[in-house]
């Protein structure tokens, strides 16, 4: 996992819209849904589906195989669980190197710095 695949998820859940359609992709389970009942459950044109749907599978959110006419998605749950490994490794690497930030953001370390400075 890199910096760069994290931030794609992130910035993919930032939409409420996407965050609903992984959420009830992961109730669906292995099953998954076809696009269609995706639509129907979430109330949305299918248009508007579809274009959340491209911007998730770019993100690997979601994969996707083709069932006859029909598109079936299902939550990728061990790329979304690469991605938690990934930040929660960093963010405990961080508060062990004392304002470190193994991410490579200045800004986050000096965030760090802050907050573990000790009160007094």
């Amino acid at each position: 996992m890199d910096r760069e695949s994290a931030l794609k998820v992130f910035e993919s859940l930032g939409s409420s819209l996407r965050l609903d359609i992984f959420c009830l992709l992961v109730h669906a389970g292995e099953r998954g849904q076809v696009a269609g009942e995706i639509a129907e459950a979430l109330e949305i044109p299918a248009t508007n589906l579809s274009f959340h749907l491209k911007a998730m599978l770019a993100a690997s959110l979601v994969t996707v195989r083709q069932e006859g006419r029909f598109l079936r998605y299902r939550a990728n749950v061990p790329h979304m669980l690469r991605v938690l490994a990934f930040v929660m490794e960093n963010c405990a690497g961080t508060a062990r190197n004392e304002g470190e930030c193994p991410l490579g953001s200045k800004r986050a370390a000096a965030a760090v710095a802050r907050v573990a400075a000790p009160n007094g």
